[in-house]
């Protein structure tokens, strides 16, 4: 392999080359000139020999489960961000995502359909969906959106999938969510790509039509987001001769397990009796039971906040379950652990984006009309400047959100599975959705906080807390798995190396790769340093993504760099957690970044679209450079934080926020009647009637309200009265928004509600008579 001098060396290793560099200085010396070039050889070919001995100690074993995950998916534009080098050009020529023509008439009939079946306060009220949406459901396949034809299902695409979903959800999220599941995570997927062609025949139909309603059975209360550690399971045994696994198992947190039809169950098989021949292995498996299996225990409800989906433990003891039952037969016991991951990386780009995507678009349709409408200190809400800032925020994580969705949908429609992009899509998305639906509850006030029919925010506020914790928890995605799992899997040169170790006597191998990765730190350390120097420096108006394209490779070579260095921690980089977030975060907002800049080529014709660009750029390169400082001045070996800090901001911080010029456009754009506002309410469902939902006539009387003010604006400059058409117009929009203020009220709560038609405000256990109005106690008395 190739031979390395000490400018060359990584510093993991620069300790053990000074140390023989001393050992053998005073021999070269005294050497004549002939002999050191073979001295000099041998030096190098001791100090690479024991830097791979230092490299197999300090090198921590990949795990079973951790192979898995690394094997899990594919790899992609995530391995040309840890290179340093990636190319908007070539998203732009590789990725494009649309509906089909069926998807489009699913949207506009079926999809528009079922949201107008929804009244979403019922559902949270009565804590279930009427039996006509249940019905509803199951006729029009919503079950089986992914289920190939050939098996009765729709066969949609994942962007078709994930555009289903969202619409869904800006209706009702407990609706999204009972539909989402069987689409992502669950027996329909698994069946998909491991089934036996028995299983597939038999499940995929009943799942495609709604016979059999679908649940996945992971989470139990000693694995969480480790799932791996799960203690459910069992031996491998014989009985009246048929070969399976006596389990047992206590899950929870199951999404539709109290009215599932089949359960989709995680277990670990041991084989301490060699029963399995070796047909299969020991380890994780998955298998499907229907709902009247032996021994199996389905049907109780957990209470997720106010969302009302069915979710519920599944639970057994000592189950008998054929090998038969194992997803792909008993070829495929053991093999439940790469199944999962394989799977996840598809149902965490979509199902939980959708939803947050949902919200982050809603809040703009719904919100922004609001602020316009409602007056205070005689003028709307939306021309204050403390309100102003929340719609910007509003409107610039909605364009990010759509941005990242779309580009993860383009690369799954290309038959990808993004597992580290998949990662950072589910932990951005849900956090971004938790920052604009906060945002909007500020606007809202006092109509945020009353429930009722007419409180559209309510239900999506209480259940943030949902979409954070599932699906690997925010905290977990980011401090552990994002960048962890990222910088292992996705950069260029690291895996193999690594595996190079793990084979023990690969030194050639090693030397290969450990080159590859030294010549790579140096041409990202030259990268990083120029593009800190000749990065532009000069915005203009309209259209900027030249500027913002030049500042996102000037960090992307400064994240490779920066990665290369982590190398150095070895081992320690897993345990350093707050470290890896901060590496996450910037992974994160170059992929958010490079999908604004990929989208907004795709949409720049939408007026105002390059204002948000600015705006939202604005604010993901100040927050990759909070990441990047945090990270120098946090590096455990202090000299690195300096040399990397050095060489990627030689002249300190460079970026700010946006100003406050910039938030106002966005700002107006989210609250008038936009071409921008319009497309971000593509996708929403809006009622038909204005007069039957509050949204609908925020939605409608908004243009209205602009115009009014206008005219209201000239009447006064101009001095003069409203002509009948002017004036009918004004009295249009007050009389919309008196009522669009109102919030509702009961005359019964709680219990009061099943009280006899006798009961009286007055029977309230409070009054206890103390105002002598009559009530329950004095009537008793």
């Amino acid at each position: 392999g190739p031979t390395l001098n000490s400018a060359e060396a990584p510093p993991l290793l620069g300790a053990l080359w000074r140390q023989k560099r001393r050992e053998t200085h005073v021999e070269m010396l005294s050497k004549p000139l002939a002999l050191r070039a073979p001295l000099s050889c041998e030096l190098r070919r001791q100090f690479v020999g024991q830097a791979y001995q230092l490299a197999k100690k300090v090198m921590p074993k990949i795990s079973a489960t951790e192979q898995a995950a690394l094997n899990a998916g594919t790899v992609g534009f995530d391995r040309e961000l840890f290179s340093g080098k990636p190319s908007l050009e070539g998203l732009k020529r590789k990725y494009k995502v649309d509906l089909s023509e069926e998807e489009h008439a699913y949207m506009d009939n079926e999809v528009e359909e079922l949201c107008k079946l929804i009244d979403d306060y019922q559902v949270v009220t009565d804590r279930d969906m009427t039996p006509e949406v249940w019905r509803f459901l199951r006729e029009k396949k919503f079950f089986g959106l992914i289920i190939p034809k050939e098996y009765g299902g729709m066969g949609f695409s994942g962007h078709g999938h994930s555009q289903v979903m969202q619409k869904i959800a800006t209706r009702s999220g407990s609706v999204c969510a009972t539909a989402s599941v069987p689409n992502s995570l669950g027996p329909g997927e698994l069946l998909m790509r491991y089934g036996t062609e028995d299983q597939k025949n038999y499940f995929l139909p009943k799942l495609a039509n709604g016979e059999l309603i679908p649940c996945f059975g992971l989470t139990g209360p000693r694995s969480g987001s480790d799932a791996a550690s799960m203690p459910d399971g069992g031996e491998v045994v014989m009985e009246n001769g048929v070969l399976g696994v006596r389990a047992t198992f206590k899950k929870r947190y199951i999404t539709l397990a109290p009215v599932a039809g089949v359960v989709g169950l995680a277990f670990k098989a041991s084989d301490p009796n060699n029963l399995l021949k070796g047909v299969g292995t020991e380890g994780i498996c998955v298998a499907l039971l229907e709902r009247n299996h032996p021994g199996l225990r389905i049907g109780d409800r957990h209470d997720p906040l106010t969302a009302s989906f069915m979710n519920g433990p599944v639970e057994g003891e000592d189950v008998f379950i054929p090998m038969s039952a194992i997803v792909g037969g008993q070829e495929r016991c053991g093999f439940g652990w790469n199944m999962l991951m394989d799977c996840l990386a598809e149902g965490r780009s979509i199902s939980l984006p959708a939803s947050a995507v949902a919200a982050a678009r809603f809040s703009v349709t719904a919100v922004g009309a609001y602020a316009r409408i409602r007056k205070q200190f005689k003028v709307p809400l939306a021309e204050l400047e403390g309100v102003q800032e929340h719609l910007a925020r509003i409107g610039g994580n909605a364009f990010v959100m759509t941005a990242g969705q779309h580009l993860v949908n383009s690369m799954i429609n290309a038959h990808e599975q993004p597992a580290v992009i998949s990662a950072i899509m589910k932990q951005q998305m849900t956090s971004r959705m938790r920052d604009c639906v906060n945002d909007a509850m500020d606007v809202l006030g006092g109509a945020g906080i009353c429930n009722g029919p007419n409180n559209f925010m309510a239900n999506a506020y209480a259940a943030v807390p949902i979409a954070i914790t599932v699906e690997g928890a925010n905290t977990l995605t980011r401090s552990l798995i994002q960048f962890g799992q990222g910088l292992t899997r996705s950069h260029p040169h690291l895996l193999d190396i690594i595996k190079s170790i793990e084979k023990g006597n690969d030194q050639a191998g090693f030397n290969t790769h450990l080159g590859r990765i030294v010549g790579h730190a140096v041409a990202n350390t030259g990268r990083s340093f120029s593009g800190a120097l000749f990065r532009r420096r000069g915005k203009g108006r309209g259209d900027n993504s030249e500027y913002w394209a030049s500042q996102m490779d000037r960090l992307a070579a400064a994240f490779a760099l920066s990665s290369d260095i982590s190398l150095t921690l070895g081992g320690k980089i897993k345990f350093a957690e707050a470290l890896s977030g901060r590496y996450a975060d910037v992974l994160s907002n170059l992929y958010l970044g490079y999908a604004a800049l990929w989208f907004h080529s795709r949409h720049k014709n939408v007026k105002g679209m390059d204002a948000v660009l600015d705006y939202a750029m604005a604010n993901i390169c100040a927050d990759a450079e909070d990441a990047f400082f945090g990270i120098f001045a946090n590096f455990p070996i202090t000299p690195f934080g300096y040399f990397m800090r050095g060489v990627c901001f030689p002249f300190g911080r460079t970026y700010r926020r946006p100003t406050d010029t910039e938030m106002k456009k966005v700002a107006e754009l989210v609250s008038t009647d936009s071409a921008f506002r319009d497309f971000m309410t593509e996708n929403s469902f809006i009622h038909p009637d204005p007069s039957q939902d509050r949204v609908a006539l925020l939605h409608a009387t908004l243009p209205k309200a602009v115009r009014a003010d206008r005219l209201l604006k000239n009447l006064r400059k101009e001095k003069r009265e409203p002509t009948s058409a002017e004036r009918a117009l004004i009295e249009e929009v007050e009389a919309a928004r008196e009522e669009i203020i109102q919030v509702d009220s009961f005359s019964r709560l709680g219990s009061e509600v099943t009280q006899g038609i006798a009961w009286t405000p007055e029977d309230r256990p409070a009054f206890d008579d103390i105002y002598n109005t009559g009530g329950r106690s004095a009537r008793a008395a």
